[in-house]
Order: C-alpha cells, then sequence, then structure tokens
C-alpha cells in the first residue's frame, strides 16, 4: 500500500497518522509497514528537544495502526474502523531517533465479526525496540453529516 492507499483505509490524518507505506499483506493475517521516522515530527518539539526520541505510546500506535491496516483490508470490513481497545504486555527496548526507520510486524491471530486480537513488534534494522499485543473492536465509521 502506498500513502494515498493508506489514506483512502484509515481515519487517521496528520499528525496521527503514524505508517508511510505497507510492504506486505499476506492473507494469514501478516502486516509489515513502515514509519520513517524525521526531525520534522511534531512531539520532538517537546519530547526531549535536546536528545530527541519518538514517545513509546506511538510506537505502539504505530504498531495499532499496521493492525488495522490488515483488518480494514479485508473485503468484510472495508469502510468501518477498528477501534485500538487494549494493549497489553508492552515492552521497550530500545529508544527510537529522527532518521531511524521503524519497521512494524502485526500478525492478526484472531478476527471475528466485531473484534480482532494481534502481536505487534517495532524494529529499527534488526533490533526490535517494542512490542505487544494489541486488541480492536471493530465498528461502524462515523457517517458525514448532510
Amino acid at each position: 500500500m502506498n500513502i494515498q492507499e493508506i489514506l483512502n483505509t484509515l481515519p487517521h490524518r496528520y499528525p496521527f497518522l503514524l505508517v508511510d507505506k505497507v510492504v506486505e499483506i499476506t492473507e494469514d493475517g501478516k502486516t509489515v509497514a513502515i514509519k520513517n521516522v524525521t526531525i520534522n515530527e511534531p512531539f520532538f518539539v517537546g519530547h526531549f528537544p535536546e536528545e530527541p526520541v519518538m514517545p513509546g505510546v506511538l510506537i505502539i500506535e504505530a504498531i495499532a495502526q499496521t493492525g488495522a491496516l490488515y483488518i480494514l483490508s479485508k473485503d468484510e470490513f472495508k469502510g468501518r474502523i477498528a477501534y485500538l481497545v487494549g494493549v497489553d504486555g508492552a515492552k521497550f527496548r530500545g529508544k527510537v531517533v529522527p532518521g531511524d526507520v521503524l519497521r512494524l510486524e502485526v500478525e492478526i491471530t484472531k478476527l471475528k465479526k466485531s473484534a480482532g486480537i494481534g502481536q505487534g513488534i517495532a524494529f529499527v534494522g534488526d533490533k526490535k525496540v517494542a512490542e505487544c499485543k494489541i486488541t480492536f473492536m471493530i465498528g461502524d465509521a462515523p457517517k458525514a453529516e448532510e
């Protein structure tokens, strides 16, 4: 998926769209996406300006958006929203700084009509920097006002 396809799938917009490209989606639930981390990110202004570090909660959000892209790419969920409702076992193993390329690997392990569960890992190069279990509720997209 390129950025336009991501924008057509997720409701997120700047500054909360945290996936730049999807490089792989498999039928069995695995998605691999990329987030290019630049000094232009708005959170670096206040998150350790002298030594910028990407906030861990935003790495988790990037993992969740990657999982949501898998769910919302399925025909039965197109046009819906995958809300993040749970994060379990989050661990942070290294810092993410401007210039890093964050590789997000998510496997959706359970998917039903209204919920999904997955496991996500974030890497910089070959180094694991974060991991967590994520739970989604799948709902209807808000209707545009007429």
